[in-house]
């Protein structure tokens, strides 16, 4: 057994694939009220005018025994009627509401206008999350590097990264902007590897709260089935980990359910869609809320990893707290909150600004990725003279920005695209508020450059 095998079972007790959840063959397995699945189906069918259990199975995600046991109750109380056979070689019936199965489905929509695929139940959702936590998942050393490679990074990211996501715990990226804190977080989302189960939608109490999003969740192909395997209830989406992105327009009320009062139905928050992968909140000091009033919100969920959210009834739902919070910032982190606040993110990484080593890395490879040749005058400018004099600070964003600027300038003109001084000189310009940028003319002759050093990448 490896090492990486090892630790990750002495971390999460297994290894190998998430099995998925199996298929309900009974309305008991679907772990749904059956008063509440008898409105559902029904008024599926009245919305829908679908009239096999063939067709409705489908349309509702659930198994077609499981809708003809629905059916057959349906019958016994009058609310739909047989109208004879849709394939007589499988033995497939069509069926229609009966005046009194209209009103019964017009009345279970009026309290609930959502019809699609079927909800799980909360404590099913609950089981499925303790399977799959990302607690039981393992980077490493190589699908960090892997996932960082397209940047270049002090010596000893990975060293610092790879234990915080091991960790599950709070991360907090902090440092100048421009300079990969956000890349940096959406990585680390990367470096998993396990494909996990994400519910469409979750029944609490009889309500409905919408989970999946594909905004955010990547779906996956259904794994091919195994003989002798149980059938994997499609309620359930076969997903990446997630990786939800938020910036300033994060507030407080988006992180509770938000209630639909048209469909009667909620929305999950963001922080919930992320259960099972990685919630970022970028850009924290730019929100309509204080840094301070987040972390307060947040104490209970990252220290005992459960949360609670309020339905409109007032009821409150407790809900596992399952992802890996990363907050990114550009402000130091004692004008953001107090020691308490900082006490409670475990992890702390500053991203500083490049090195001229590292700058002329980036730049390369940003040149390469375009075909481009980069002249020795052109890195001798920029490091030497530009930045020294101009005072603007060096950041790991400008070499793209000025090779974007660069080829834009050249497709303007008609030539092909082409980095020399003069075009880097007129990019530049774009850098600088007040003031202008250095002339070039001691370059164009000049051919100097700094001494050549290997750019350390990662």
């Amino acid at each position: 057994m490896d090492r990486a095998t090892s630790a990750t079972q002495k971390k999460g007790g297994r290894s190998g694939r998430i099995p998925a959840p199996p298929a309900p063959e009974t309305t008991a397995e679907t772990g749904l009220e059956p008063q509440f699945l008898l409105r559902f189906v029904l008024k599926s069918a009245y919305a829908t005018n679908l009239e096999t259990a063939t067709a409705l199975a489908d349309y509702v995600k659930l198994s077609e025994a499981v809708v003809d046991e629905v059916f057959e109750q349906a019958k016994e109380r009058r609310l739909v009627e047989v109208l004879g056979l849709a394939d007589p070689r499988r033995s497939i019936y069509r069926y229609a509401l009966t005046a009194t199965g209209r009103d019964y489905a017009i009345e279970a929509l009026q309290q609930c206008k959502y019809t699609g695929p079927a909800p799980v139940p909360l404590d099913a959702y609950r089981a499925q999350v303790a399977v799959q936590s990302i607690t039981h998942d393992q980077v490493t050393p190589q699908s960090i590097a892997r996932v960082l490679s397209h940047l270049v990074l002090p010596q000893g990211t990975i060293d610092r990264i790879g234990p915080a996501a091991n960790s599950a715990k709070a991360l907090l990226l902090y440092g100048p902007p421009g300079n990969g804190k956000t890349s940096i977080a959406v990585a680390i989302g990367k470096a998993f590897n396990d494909a996990i189960f994400l519910p469409r939608c979750i029944e609490v109490d009889g309500q409905i709260i919408r989970f999946f999003d594909p905004i955010v969740h990547v779906a996956l192909p259904e794994e091919e089935h195994r003989p002798g395997a149980p059938t994997s209830d499609p309620r359930w989406v076969r997903c990446r980990r997630p990786v939800v992105l938020t910036g300033g327009e994060l507030t407080i009320e988006m992180l509770d359910l938000c209630f639909d009062p048209v469909s009667n139905t909620y929305e999950a928050p963001a922080h919930l869609k992320a259960t099972g992968g990685v919630f970022i909140a970028d850009d924290l000091g730019r929100q309509r809320v204080r840094p301070i009033d987040l972390i307060n919100r947040w104490i209970l969920p990252l220290e005992r990893r459960i949360d609670f959210l309020t339905l409109h009834t007032g009821k409150k739902i407790e809900l596992p707290f399952d992802q890996i919070v990363v907050l990114s910032t550009n402000s130091p982190p004692h004008e953001l909150m107090d020691e308490a606040g900082l006490r409670r993110i475990p992890y702390k990484f500053r991203v500083p600004v490049p090195t001229p080593t590292q700058y002329e890395a980036i730049l390369t490879r940003c040149c390469a990725a375009q075909g481009l040749a980069l002249p020795e005058e052109v890195v001798s400018y920029l490091i030497q003279d530009f930045y020294p004099k101009t005072s603007v600070p060096i950041s790991a964003s400008h070499p793209k920005f000025l090779v974007d600027h660069v080829i834009e300038r050249c497709r303007f003109q008609g030539v092909e695209p082409r980095i020399d001084l003069e075009s880097i000189h007129d990019a530049v310009e774009n850098l600088v508020v007040e003031g202008e940028a250095p002339p070039i003319e001691r370059w164009l002759a000049s051919g100097s450059r700094l001494p050549s050093r290997e750019a350390k990448s990662l």
